[in-house]
Parts: structure tokens; sequence; C-alpha cells
């Protein structure tokens, strides 16, 4: 994603002629682009892509289920015994 971001902030100055950016050649300005399409081919080969979207969708099956714990009083985490109420102490 970055180096879609660098690539058109790059066109955007070759464009308008502002800074160095204007003499460079063309062929450097796009490279973050070609770079970027390097990247999904190396991610999509190594599985990355895949393992990030698993520990998002596991991040939030997780939150959910803490979400879900909570709303039933259930919820370790608090201090509150499972389905067990709260008794007040008559200390």
């Amino acid at each position: 994603m970055w180096f879609v971001v660098i690539g058109c902030l790059l066109v955007l100055l070759k464009i308008a002629g502002v800074t160095f950016v204007a003499d460079w050649n063309w062929l450097l300005v796009l490279a973050p682009f070609a770079l970027a399409a390097i990247w999904w081919v190396v991610a999509d080969a190594t599985g990355y892509t895949k393992r990030r979207e698993a520990e998002r969708e596991d991040e939030r099956v997780r939150a959910r289920r803490e979400r879900h714990l909570d709303n039933m009083g259930l919820n370790l985490k608090r201090g509150r015994p499972t389905g067990k109420p709260r008794v007040p102490s008559d200390d």
C-alpha cells in the first residue's frame, strides 16, 4: 500500500513540475508501482496475506467471544466467578 501512495505522490510531483522530482526519468517515478506489484506477488506466494487475514479473523472472534461473555456475566477477566452470582458480604 505504501508503494502505491509513494508512487502517486511522485507522479503528482512529476506532472506538477514541483521540486527535484520534475527532473527524474519516468521509469524512476513509476518504480514504486512495480515494487508494489512485486510485493503483492511475493506476499501471496509466501502466504503472508492469508496469515494476516487469519490473524484478523481470530482477533475478531476473540473480541466477539469476550463481548458475549461480558454480556452474560461470565467473563473471568473481570474477577467474577463463572456462573455464580455475586453475593454481598455482611461485613
